[in-house]
């Protein structure tokens, strides 16, 4: 019984603390003159681990997982860094990591309390880009942001003031259409702007000015 007790309570050093050479930002921790695993900056500092510290197995287990956790983390981050993303969207990502749900709420959180996930923000993004990029219709941007899972009232938020601005668009997309030799038939490019969300009658209106 007496010596349960002690391996429960044996100790490990943290004998080593290096900077990794290609992520700056994490730390690899030696214990016991081994490597054992990393941690970003921002997770060493919370845990304030120190070369020549004791730890428990114990700990040293929970150091490891907090280990595992961090890293799924930075994928994260830099996931929701290459572009605005959904809500929906970490969720999926996350769920493709094999993250735990507990872990993916605790990430998807953080990461909103820093803005890097804000539905509002994405779709006010999404919309701006397309308008720039590949002006659609009001509807087309609805079916998208629906499909993206971006709640309903924000949706209806973003695009309380596209729906006027179907014609513009329409008229921009015909002129762009018009310049290339398969549109030149008619009846395929009102499928092609069909297909984009704009009605019949808009359609045939915008044909007919164009014209």
């Amino acid at each position: 019984m007496h010596g349960s007790a002690g391996r429960q309570f044996s100790h490990v050093v943290i004998s080593d603390i290096k900077q990794q050479v290609k992520q700056k930002n994490r730390y690899s921790i030696y214990v016991d003159g081994k490597y054992s695993f990393s941690l970003s900056d921002t997770a060493l500092l919370d845990v304030r681990l120190a070369t020549g510290q004791e730890v428990t197995e114990a700990e040293l287990k929970s150091y490891k997982q907090l280990s595992a956790d961090d890293k799924v983390y930075g994928n994260a981050l830099r996931y929701a860094a290459m572009r605005l993303r959904s809500r929906w969207e970490l969720e999926s990502y996350l769920q493709r990591k094999e993250a735990s749900g507990d872990l993916a709420k605790q990430i998807i959180d953080k990461l909103q309390r820093i803005g890097m996930v804000d539905d509002l923000a994405f779709a006010q993004a999404w919309v701006e880009n397309r308008h720039l990029l590949k002006p659609t219709s009001w509807r087309k941007l609805q079916q998208e942001l629906r499909a993206k899972r971006v709640p309903t009232d924000i949706i209806s938020q973003v695009l309380q003031e596209e729906a006027g601005t179907d014609q513009q668009a329409l008229r921009e997309i015909i002129e762009r259409k018009q310049r290339q030799t398969k549109y030149h038939d008619q009846t395929k490019l009102m499928q092609y702007l069909a297909r984009q969300g704009f009605s019949y009658e808009d359609i045939k209106s915008a044909l007919s000015d164009n014209n």
